[in-house]
């Protein structure tokens, strides 16, 4: 039987056409990467108080600055042991019996009786716009920032799920048309809401169509390259994203306005669009589909752009997935080996995306600056990737996968003794955590594709990857809610949570060298299976 690997081997498992899918593809990471972490500038909260009308009317008459302002409005506070100027009361005081001229920058104020903010506030924010400052999301509304970052995690959990099955159902192209289509009508409506809550629905819509359209992309690229190649082009896809974080400070730097920066980062899905005119449909689609002719024509032109042709039989062409195998999400946990792998890959998805996303976002409330920040943490990204292919075949997977995350775990905890003054360490440290997540980020999914049997491989990687975006959703509030207690308090989380995820995966088997188990029995009797295939030629399964 003719299976389309053997296709593949024939007219190019990476050739010219496969290089040009491979950059096409890749592109799409990038944009994603600027959405997925947007937040940090488009509902970044400056230095803000409460906006009095008198004061405000005096300081625009005779000239004064903003703290000026602010000395007569916001009483000081203790924050955390520092005396600051409230973002969150106000100086009740009735300007109209107080003599305030322009000569008056200070008064007195200490025994004047203090309420909170009546007329919305002011920011240290001039010549620039977040969803913070225009829907004056703070104080007691400053929750609601978290929530505008959840609910596009929120949207990418269920985009996963509609997406995979549309793209199953109808195919790898359709699904990444129609995911390209909703995300930037969605994307550009976003940039036009005119109130809060309709941002919040169409910011659901816009992570539906994005993480679709990310997937689509990747299933397609790793289902067209050899079996050799997967797991580097995949790899590298991801690297891609890093391409789109470490840049997204450029565009929020250069754009003052949030509804631009959506705009922005929406507008490369119009180019997107149009990939459906020059990205074909999955050859190993169409076979599992029976479309066997049409397979043959999109082989026949890779074989043409490759300068290659292929001369196998194709009459006994079949699909490499066996349908006729149920598969339950009980197979998943039904037996002590697969429980404990499901549970620990569970484990470390949802750590992973916690601890990725909140040290991102954590870059949003320091009182450094945000953009040379956001560049420097995200640079150790691209490291990421090379360390991987470097290390996975010479030292294998558990290694390397579970220092990473306890390096992380480490760094975290490290970070919180640093004093604020020896800023260059606490930089190092902080990259080298940002590191080692993003290790463990990459590392966990083809980890997950690794140590499940062939016929429930896709299901166990898709159950387990849904923590993923459960951790996303988790992720603002843990962060964001945690700091107003003590800004280091997510740090603390963050740490034990890693090293817990780092130590678990030394309770998982090493799978460098060890074949891809076919069976459930493969699994739970793991030396059974490695001596019984060592006895006799096996063939290598690939993983989707």
């Amino acid at each position: 039987m003719t299976t389309f690997e053997d296709l593949l081997n024939e007219v190019g498992t990476f050739g010219r056409c496969q290089k040009r899918l491979f950059i096409m593809c890749s592109m799409i990471s990038v944009p994603f990467g600027w959405l997925y972490v947007s937040i940090v500038f488009q509902g970044f909260t400056p230095d803000n108080w409460c906006r009095d009308p008198a004061v405000v009317e005096m300081r625009q008459a005779c000239g004064w600055s903003l703290a000026d302002g602010r000395r007569l409005t916001a009483p000081l506070v203790n924050s955390s042991g520092e005396v600051l100027h409230s973002s969150c009361e106000q100086y009740q005081v009735d300007w109209n019996t107080t003599k305030l001229t322009c000569d008056t920058r200070e008064l007195n104020l200490t025994d004047v009786p203090i309420t909170t903010c009546k007329d919305g506030w002011e920011y240290q924010y001039e010549g620039r716009s977040s969803l913070a400052t225009e829907f004056n999301l703070v104080c007691s509304d400053a929750w609601l920032v978290d929530m505008h970052q959840s609910v596009l995690n929120m949207g990418i959990l269920i985009g996963t799920f509609l997406f995979g099955y549309i793209s199953d159902r109808f195919g790898r192209s359709v699904s990444l048309l129609l995911a390209n289509i909703l995300t930037v009508t969605s994307g550009l409506v976003l940039a036009l809401t005119p109130t809060y809550i309709t941002s919040l629905v169409v910011k659901f819509i816009f992570g539906l169509g994005t993480k679709g359209g990310f997937l689509a992309g990747f299933v397609f690229i790793t289902e067209m390259v050899g079996m050799e190649h997967r797991r580097t082009v995949g790899i590298l896809y991801q690297m891609f994203f890093s391409v789109g974080v470490m840049t997204l400070p450029l565009l929020a730097y250069l754009i003052t306005d949030w509804r631009w920066v959506q705009a922005a980062t929406a507008a490369p899905y119009l180019i997107f669009m149009f990939y459906y005119c020059f990205v074909p449909e999955s050859p190993r689609w169409l076979i599992s589909q029976k479309k066997i002719s049409e397979a043959l024509e999109i082989t026949d032109a890779v074989a043409k752009e490759n300068r290659k042709e292929f001369l196998v039989n194709t009459e006994t062409l079949t699909s490499d997935v066996d349908d006729s195998i149920s598969v339950s999400v009980l197979d998943l946990i039904r037996t002590p080996n697969m429980r404990k792998h499901t549970l620990i890959l569970m484990f470390n998805w949802f750590t992973s995306s916690v601890v990725y996303q909140g040290l991102v976002l954590r870059l949003g409330i320091l009182e450094s600056d945000v953009y040379i920040e956001f560049v420097i943490s995200t640079l150790v990204e691209f490291p990421a990737a090379f360390l991987i292919l470097f290390t996975i075949e010479r030292i294998g997977r558990r290694l390397p996968f579970g220092s990473a995350s306890i390096i992380a775990g480490i760094s975290c905890l490290i970070l919180i003794v640093i004093p604020e003054k020896i800023f260059w360490l606490k930089t190092l440290v902080g990259c080298i955590g940002r590191l080692g997540i993003t290790i463990t980020f990459e590392m966990v999914l083809f980890v997950n594709a690794e140590l499940y049997p062939t016929f429930v491989r896709n299901l166990g990687v898709s159950v387990c990857s849904t923590m993923c975006d459960i951790g996303g959703i988790v992720a603002p509030f843990l962060l964001y809610r945690l700091a107003v207690i003590w800004i280091d308090l997510p740090l603390v989380i963050f740490g034990v949570m890693s090293l817990i995820a780092g130590s678990s995966v030394f309770l998982l088997p090493e799978t460098k060298g060890v074949p891809l188990p076919e069976t459930i029995d493969d699994v739970e009797f793991p030396k059974r299976y490695i001596c019984k295939r060592t006895l006799k030629p096996f063939s290598w399964l690939s993983y989707h």
